[in-house]
This record gives C-alpha cells, sequence and structure tokens, in this order.
C-alpha cells in the first residue's frame, strides 16, 4: 500500500484503549500551560539573575527570552509534521521529557551562555509537545465535542501566558532558580500518567518531511523574529535589521517553492484551502498582537509610570486571565446562538472596548480600580471570547492525520503575532520625556492595539463552524 497518503484519509489508533478525554486533556494541559508559561515567567527574574551571574547585563541576558521565543516558533510546524508522522503520543512524552530536562538544567546553569543554551533546549521541547497535544486532544474527542475541547487547550496555554509575571514575582521571592525548577516535578508527573493513560493514534507512516523546506522555515522564522526583537537596539534600518527581514522574505520563498514541489511538505498546501484555516491564521496573527501590546503595556505601566514592584504587578494583572477559562466554556452557547464568526468579532470588539477603557481612565496617580483593573477583565472577556473560539474554528476541518501540523500552523501565527505586537508597541511607544508626554505615548499605543483588535475581529467574522472530520 502507498505509504503516501491523502490528507482527507482516516488514521486508526495503534493499541486503542478507551481513555477519558477529560483525562487527556489534564494530562496535555500540564505540557501546554507549562510551556505557555515559560515564555513569560523569566521576565520578572532577570534582574535577579544578573545580580546572580557577575558582570551580566540585562542587554546580555535578553537572549534568555529571545532564543526561547525564537527556537519555540521556528520548530512548531516541522515539530507538528513530526507528530502526525510518528504519532502524538510519542511525540508529545519525548517533548515533555526533553522541556524537563531543559528545565533542570537552567535551574543551575553557571553563566548566562549556559543558561541560553538550556533555554534552547527547553524551546525544543516545547515546541515538540505543543502541537502535538493538541493532537491527541482531537484524537481522544469525539467530533461533535472537540470545539469545546479545543476552547479548553487553548485557554489552558493563554492563561499560562498571561499569569507568568504573578508566578514569575511569586517564585522569585524565593530564589530566581525556582521559576525553571518549578517545572521539574511538575513535568515528571504528567511523564508517568502520559505513559499510563495517553491514548496513541498512529501516525500517517509516510516520507518523512521535506528537510529543505524545515531548515528554510525554521530560519525565515528565526531571521523575522530576530529582525523584530532587536530593531530597537540595532535601528529599525540598520543593515542587520533589514537583512533579517530581507532574509526572511527569501527564505519565506524558498519554503513555499520546496513545499509546492516535495512529495511530503512540512506544510501541506491542502490545509490552507480547508474551511476557516487561511481566515483563523489572519486572527491569530493580528490578535496576538493586539493581546502581547496589551500584557507588555500594563507590565511597563503597573511597574514603570506606578512605581510597582514586580509581585503587585503580577497581581494586579492576575484577574483578566482568570476570565479566560470562564468565558471559554461558557462561549459554547453564543456560538451556538450567534455563530462562531460572530462570537469571534465580538471578542475582538470587546477586547478594544478595554484597551480604550485604559486610555481614556488610566492617570499618573496610581487607581488601580478606575483604571488598570476594569480594562484588564474587559480584555479578558475578549480574549476568552476569540483565542479558543478561533482555534476551534480552524481546527475544526482537519483531518486527523493533519491535527498536529494545522495547530502548530495555528500556534506559529500567534507566536508572530506575540512577536510583533511587543516590536510594535515598543516602537510606537518610544522614550518619551516626562509624565505627561509618558501618558500620551502610551496612549498612541493603546489606540495600534484596539485597532489590530478590531482587524482580528474583522478577519474572523466570516468564519463558519464546518462538520468535524470524524476519525472513523
Amino acid at each position: 500500500m502507498n505509504q503516501e497518503r491523502s490528507v482527507n484519509s482516516v488514521v486508526v489508533e495503534k493499541n486503542p484503549r478507551t481513555v477519558s478525554p477529560r483525562a487527556v486533556l489534564g494530562i496535555v494541559a500540564v505540557g501546554v500551560l507549562l510551556s505557555s508559561l515559560d515564555l513569560f515567567i523569566v521576565n520578572i527574574a532577570l534582574p535577579e539573575i544578573a545580580a546572580d551571574f557577575a558582570g551580566s547585563e540585562i542587554s546580555g541576558l535578553s537572549w534568555v527570552l529571545n532564543a526561547y521565543a525564537i527556537v519555540f516558533a521556528a520548530l512548531l510546524v516541522p515539530a507538528g509534521r513530526l507528530g502526525d508522522r510518528s504519532g502524538s503520543r510519542t511525540t508529545f512524552l519525548i517533548g515533555l521529557g526533553v522541556f524537563v530536562l531543559g528545565s533542570a538544567l537552567c535551574s543551575v546553569a553557571w553563566n548566562t551562555g549556559a543558561l541560553v543554551a538550556f533555554r534552547v533546549l527547553q524551546a525544543v521541547g516545547a515546541a515538540v509537545l505543543t502541537p502535538s497535544s493538541l493532537g491527541l486532544v482531537l484524537a481522544a474527542t469525539p467530533p461533535e465535542r472537540r470545539a469545546m475541547a479545543v476552547r479548553l487547550w487553548v485557554a489552558f496555554g493563554g492563561l499560562g501566558a498571561a499569569l507568568g509575571p504573578v508566578l514569575g514575582g511569586l517564585l522569585v521571592e524565593v530564589h530566581w532558580r525556582w521559576v525553571f525548577l518549578v517545572n521539574v516535578p511538575i513535568g515528571i508527573v504528567a511523564l508517568v500518567v502520559g505513559l499510563r493513560l495517553l491514548p496513541n493514534p498512529a501516525g500517517d507512516g509516510g516520507r518523512l518531511p521535506d528537510l529543505f523546506g524545515a531548515l528554510t522555515l525554521i530560519g525565515s522564522v528565526a531571521a523575522f523574529i530576530l529582525a523584530l526583537v532587536k530593531g530597537e537596539d540595532w535601528g529599525w534600518v540598520s543593515a542587520g535589521v533589514l537583512g533579517g527581514f530581507a532574509g526572511a522574505v527569501a527564505l519565506a520563498v524558498a519554503f513555499v517553492m520546496s513545499s509546492r514541489a516535495h512529495r511530503s511538505p512540512v506544510v501541506d498546501p491542502a490545509l490552507l484551502r480547508l474551511p476557516n484555516f487561511a481566515l483563523m491564521i489572519g486572527n491569530a496573527l493580528l490578535f496576538n498582537i493586539a493581546f502581547a501590546g496589551m500584557l507588555l503595556s500594563a507590565v511597563l505601566w503597573a511597574q514603570q509610570v506606578w512605581g510597582w514592584s514586580a509581585l503587585r504587578t503580577g497581581l494586579a494583572i492576575a484577574p483578566g486571565p482568570l476570565v479566560v477559562p470562564i468565558v471559554a466554556v461558557l462561549a459554547g452557547r453564543l456560538i451556538a446562538k450567534l455563530g462562531v464568526g460572530s462570537v469571534i468579532a465580538a471578542g475582538g470588539i470587546v477586547f478594544a472596548a478595554g484597551i480604550l477603557w485604559w486610555a481614556a481612565a488610566i492617570t499618573l496617580t496610581p487607581d488601580y480600580v478606575g483604571g488598570l483593573l476594569g480594562g484588564m477583565l474587559v480584555t479578558g472577556l475578549g480574549v476568552g471570547l476569540t483565542m479558543p473560539t478561533s482555534f476551534a474554528a480552524g481546527t475544526a476541518a482537519l483531518p486527523p492525520q493533519r491535527f498536529a501540523t494545522g495547530s502548530a500552523v495555528l500556534s506559529m501565527a500567534r507566536q508572530f503575532g506575540l512577536a510583533i505586537g511587543v516590536a510594535v508597541f515598543v516602537a510606537v511607544l518610544g522614550s518619551p520625556a516626562g509624565p505627561d508626554a509618558t501618558l500620551e505615548a502610551y496612549r498612541h499605543g493603546w489606540y495600534v492595539i484596539a485597532g489590530a483588535a478590531v482587524l482580528a475581529g474583522l478577519a474572523g467574522s466570516a468564519a463558519r463552524m464546518p462538520r468535524p472530520v470524524s476519525a472513523s
């Protein structure tokens, strides 16, 4: 039988077992939460790491953040294709094991170079486990319940990203090494339970993914994000930044050409023709630009303008993300009544309203309830309506043997949005002189964030929930 299967072929589980979808979601949510958390939790610990590593500067330690983000985003799609080929269970457990090992090594790092290297190992594990985790959830969940399962899966990732500053502040009170060490016992428990309980859906058994295409994709993503994160330091019109963007475009063109020619492309072009998929890529990109700008602006305002500590800032942000999983669950009723496109559009508008709340209400004098809290709760409502719903709409028409790859493409769009959002907000903010100029600069940044959220809602408004593809 030909090893190459069409995008609509059926995958049969190896050694089928009856496993509760809730148990599968609970196990993989641990990995998703930890990997998402580590995108943001380390920000709080950088000053303490610099003090512990004699002679280290914050500028040099920024690679502790950048290396993780670049590798994580660049490897998502190749890792998703590997999961589809080899089986999501094996790939998820390997990724979780690598992530736990990287976390343990980060906790004993002796200098900046070692810490950056171990963060790269962490990111490899996170990239491998993330798309396969959704593949497992979709494989274990009946087609009619997959939309809810996906909304919960996304909610865990969003919760980890937004709660990073809170947990980071708490753990740094003990020691910065606990930011990494806390992942180890939790990850080991998830590994042991996962080995016993996770289902084992078979891979598609096809050829290995296009090696050249995978390398050009990694290079394109890495060059693009590197140019973004270094734009402020090097200058947006410097040779390094312009060269990074040019290299990203050239490698992206090479990737597209390779994907069209290869018999086993990393990203099957047929995915882009599935209902909602291309629309949800656009929504994920735009909405996460807004989400990243929102989170960064709240942290910077509380710490730099109001002079709050990292821990107090994290606790002040917490109410927003706590709203997300509640809304993600309740959104199912709205989707049934209004349709998926209307809920995504409403989420973008609500999120923008929360940002405009800040632009109108926040003052230079600390006023948490009247200023920050209201906007944080409203943006949390917008996140809960948009992120889980758009991801569910984007993955609903995926055939079973493309669960991991398809989710990886959407996840990569989210990571691009996060990187762009940070870079855009920093560029708009600039270096204002004086309190009044600072307030005006933040307002301009908030207007840009609100605009991105509205555009994200428009991009998702045309979505219609298709009939899920059954694995049998």
